[in-house]
């Protein structure tokens, strides 16, 4: 008689498309990776708003009002009383309500169900109210992940986190099937032309003004070059200022006569043309500002399609462009930013070989196997949840 295999439900905590939210992309695609294993329903959605109304599908189960203290404790009386094994919390601290997210806690401390949590910021220098928070949530769970293995001393010493719960799992990449790199050029109109990017939202932060003052020196010697700006503006950058940095980096581009070096595409990228942005780009560049940046989505989604990355040296990026897989300049530096792109556009050998030592890390970052590890931590926190209630899986 064929042995009946009982499904695995899962339930993700955090903000849910079609929310513009990158925690939210990062929910999605692993939420679809786990769908698609023999043991594991397709995973439920417990979503967290803001002041806006989404059009949310059928995976989600409850909806939290992010300001509504009494949503937090509702949603967690409505998983203990549903078939959900396992809760998944995304953590950032903006996206929850209270002191730094601390409503967080009232589902926490009230869920009967085992949870991990994945921290998607871990600061160097907390806050002693959101190093409580990130403490409790430890505490309370059965794991917590971090996407850097550089994050693992500040959350023994500076979080007091017990080292068994912490595990390393990388930032995961969708597989996108595209056409080649001069294939995308010719589709996009930049056929023979040497085209680096960035891509995300912007805001205030990405030190985008750097590298477009650093494309003045690289247009003189390279012409063709051409630095392109994918991503609309941060929702909750342009409800509170409008497109005020956009402006300011489009009169930086007029007045330094770069209207043939630079442009903008001011829109929400789907996931193909994320990832055709890259798959097309011969640099792709984040000249970040923030020195201790733990995890960038969009850093490992350039690792994933094994392009040369210039950046800046926030901790994430020296982790992860460590033996020659990138070039780090000096923060707050458009000097350093175009001798480092000179560098490579003057030397095809070292650009190819840049991408293949970041294609060998690459491959091992794509979403269907990134799940595979978060599969096996689900079914560990399972089977030990159940031993403890004194019954086997």
């Amino acid at each position: 008689m064929r042995k009946v295999i009982k499904k695995r439900n899962v339930a993700f905590l955090g903000t849910s498309l079609p929310r513009e939210c990158g925690l939210a992309t990062f929910s999605q695609d692993l939420m679809d990776e786990l769908g698609r294993l023999h043991d594991f329903n397709a995973p439920r959605m417990i979503a967290v708003n803001n002041s806006k109304s989404y059009a949310y599908g059928n995976q989600v189960m409850t909806q939290i009002d992010q300001f509504n203290r009494a949503d937090y404790t509702k949603a967690a009386i409505e998983i203990n009383h549903s078939n959900i094994d396992l809760v998944v919390i995304q953590h950032e601290f903006g996206i929850y309500g209270g002191e730094s997210g601390d409503f967080v806690l009232d589902l926490a401390e009230k869920l009967s169900v085992p949870f991990i949590v994945i921290f998607h910021t871990i600061l160097a220098e907390p806050s002693p109210k959101q190093r409580l928070i990130m403490k409790q949530l430890s505490d309370l769970s059965f794991k917590i992940i971090t996407m850097s293995q550089s994050k693992v001393q500040d959350l023994l010493e500076i979080y007091n986190i017990d080292e068994e719960k912490i595990q390393v799992f990388h930032h995961g990449v969708p597989m996108v099937e595209t056409k080649s790199r001069n294939e995308l050029k010719e589709r996009y109109g930049y056929s023979n032309r040497p085209i680096l990017s960035t891509f995300g939202f912007l805001s205030p932060g990405k030190g985008i003004e750097y590298a477009i003052e650093a494309m003045s020196g690289v247009a003189a010697k390279h012409p063709e070059a051409l630095y392109i700006v994918w991503g609309k503006t941060h929702p909750v950058v342009k409800e509170e200022v409008g497109e005020v940095y956009r402006n300011k980096l489009m009169d930086l581009v007029s007045s330094l006569g770069l209207g043939h070096n630079v442009a903008f595409v001011d829109k929400h990228l789907t996931q193909e043309e994320v990832v055709e942005s890259l798959v097309l780009s011969d640099i792709y560049m984040t000249p970040y500002l923030g020195k201790d940046q733990a995890v960038s989505g969009t850093l490992a989604y350039g690792i994933g399609y094994g392009r040369v990355i210039i950046s800046t040296p926030y901790r994430y990026a020296v982790e992860m462009l460590a033996d020659g897989r990138g070039l780090l300049a000096d923060f707050h530096n458009s000097a350093s930013l175009e001798q480092h792109i000179l560098n490579v556009l003057d030397h095809p050998e070292l650009k190819e070989e840049m991408e293949r030592k970041t294609q060998e890390l690459g491959s091992t970052m794509m979403w269907n196997e990134i799940a595979k590890s978060y599969a096996e931590l689900f079914r560990e926190t399972m089977s030990a949840s159940y031993v403890l209630k004194g019954s086997a899986i």
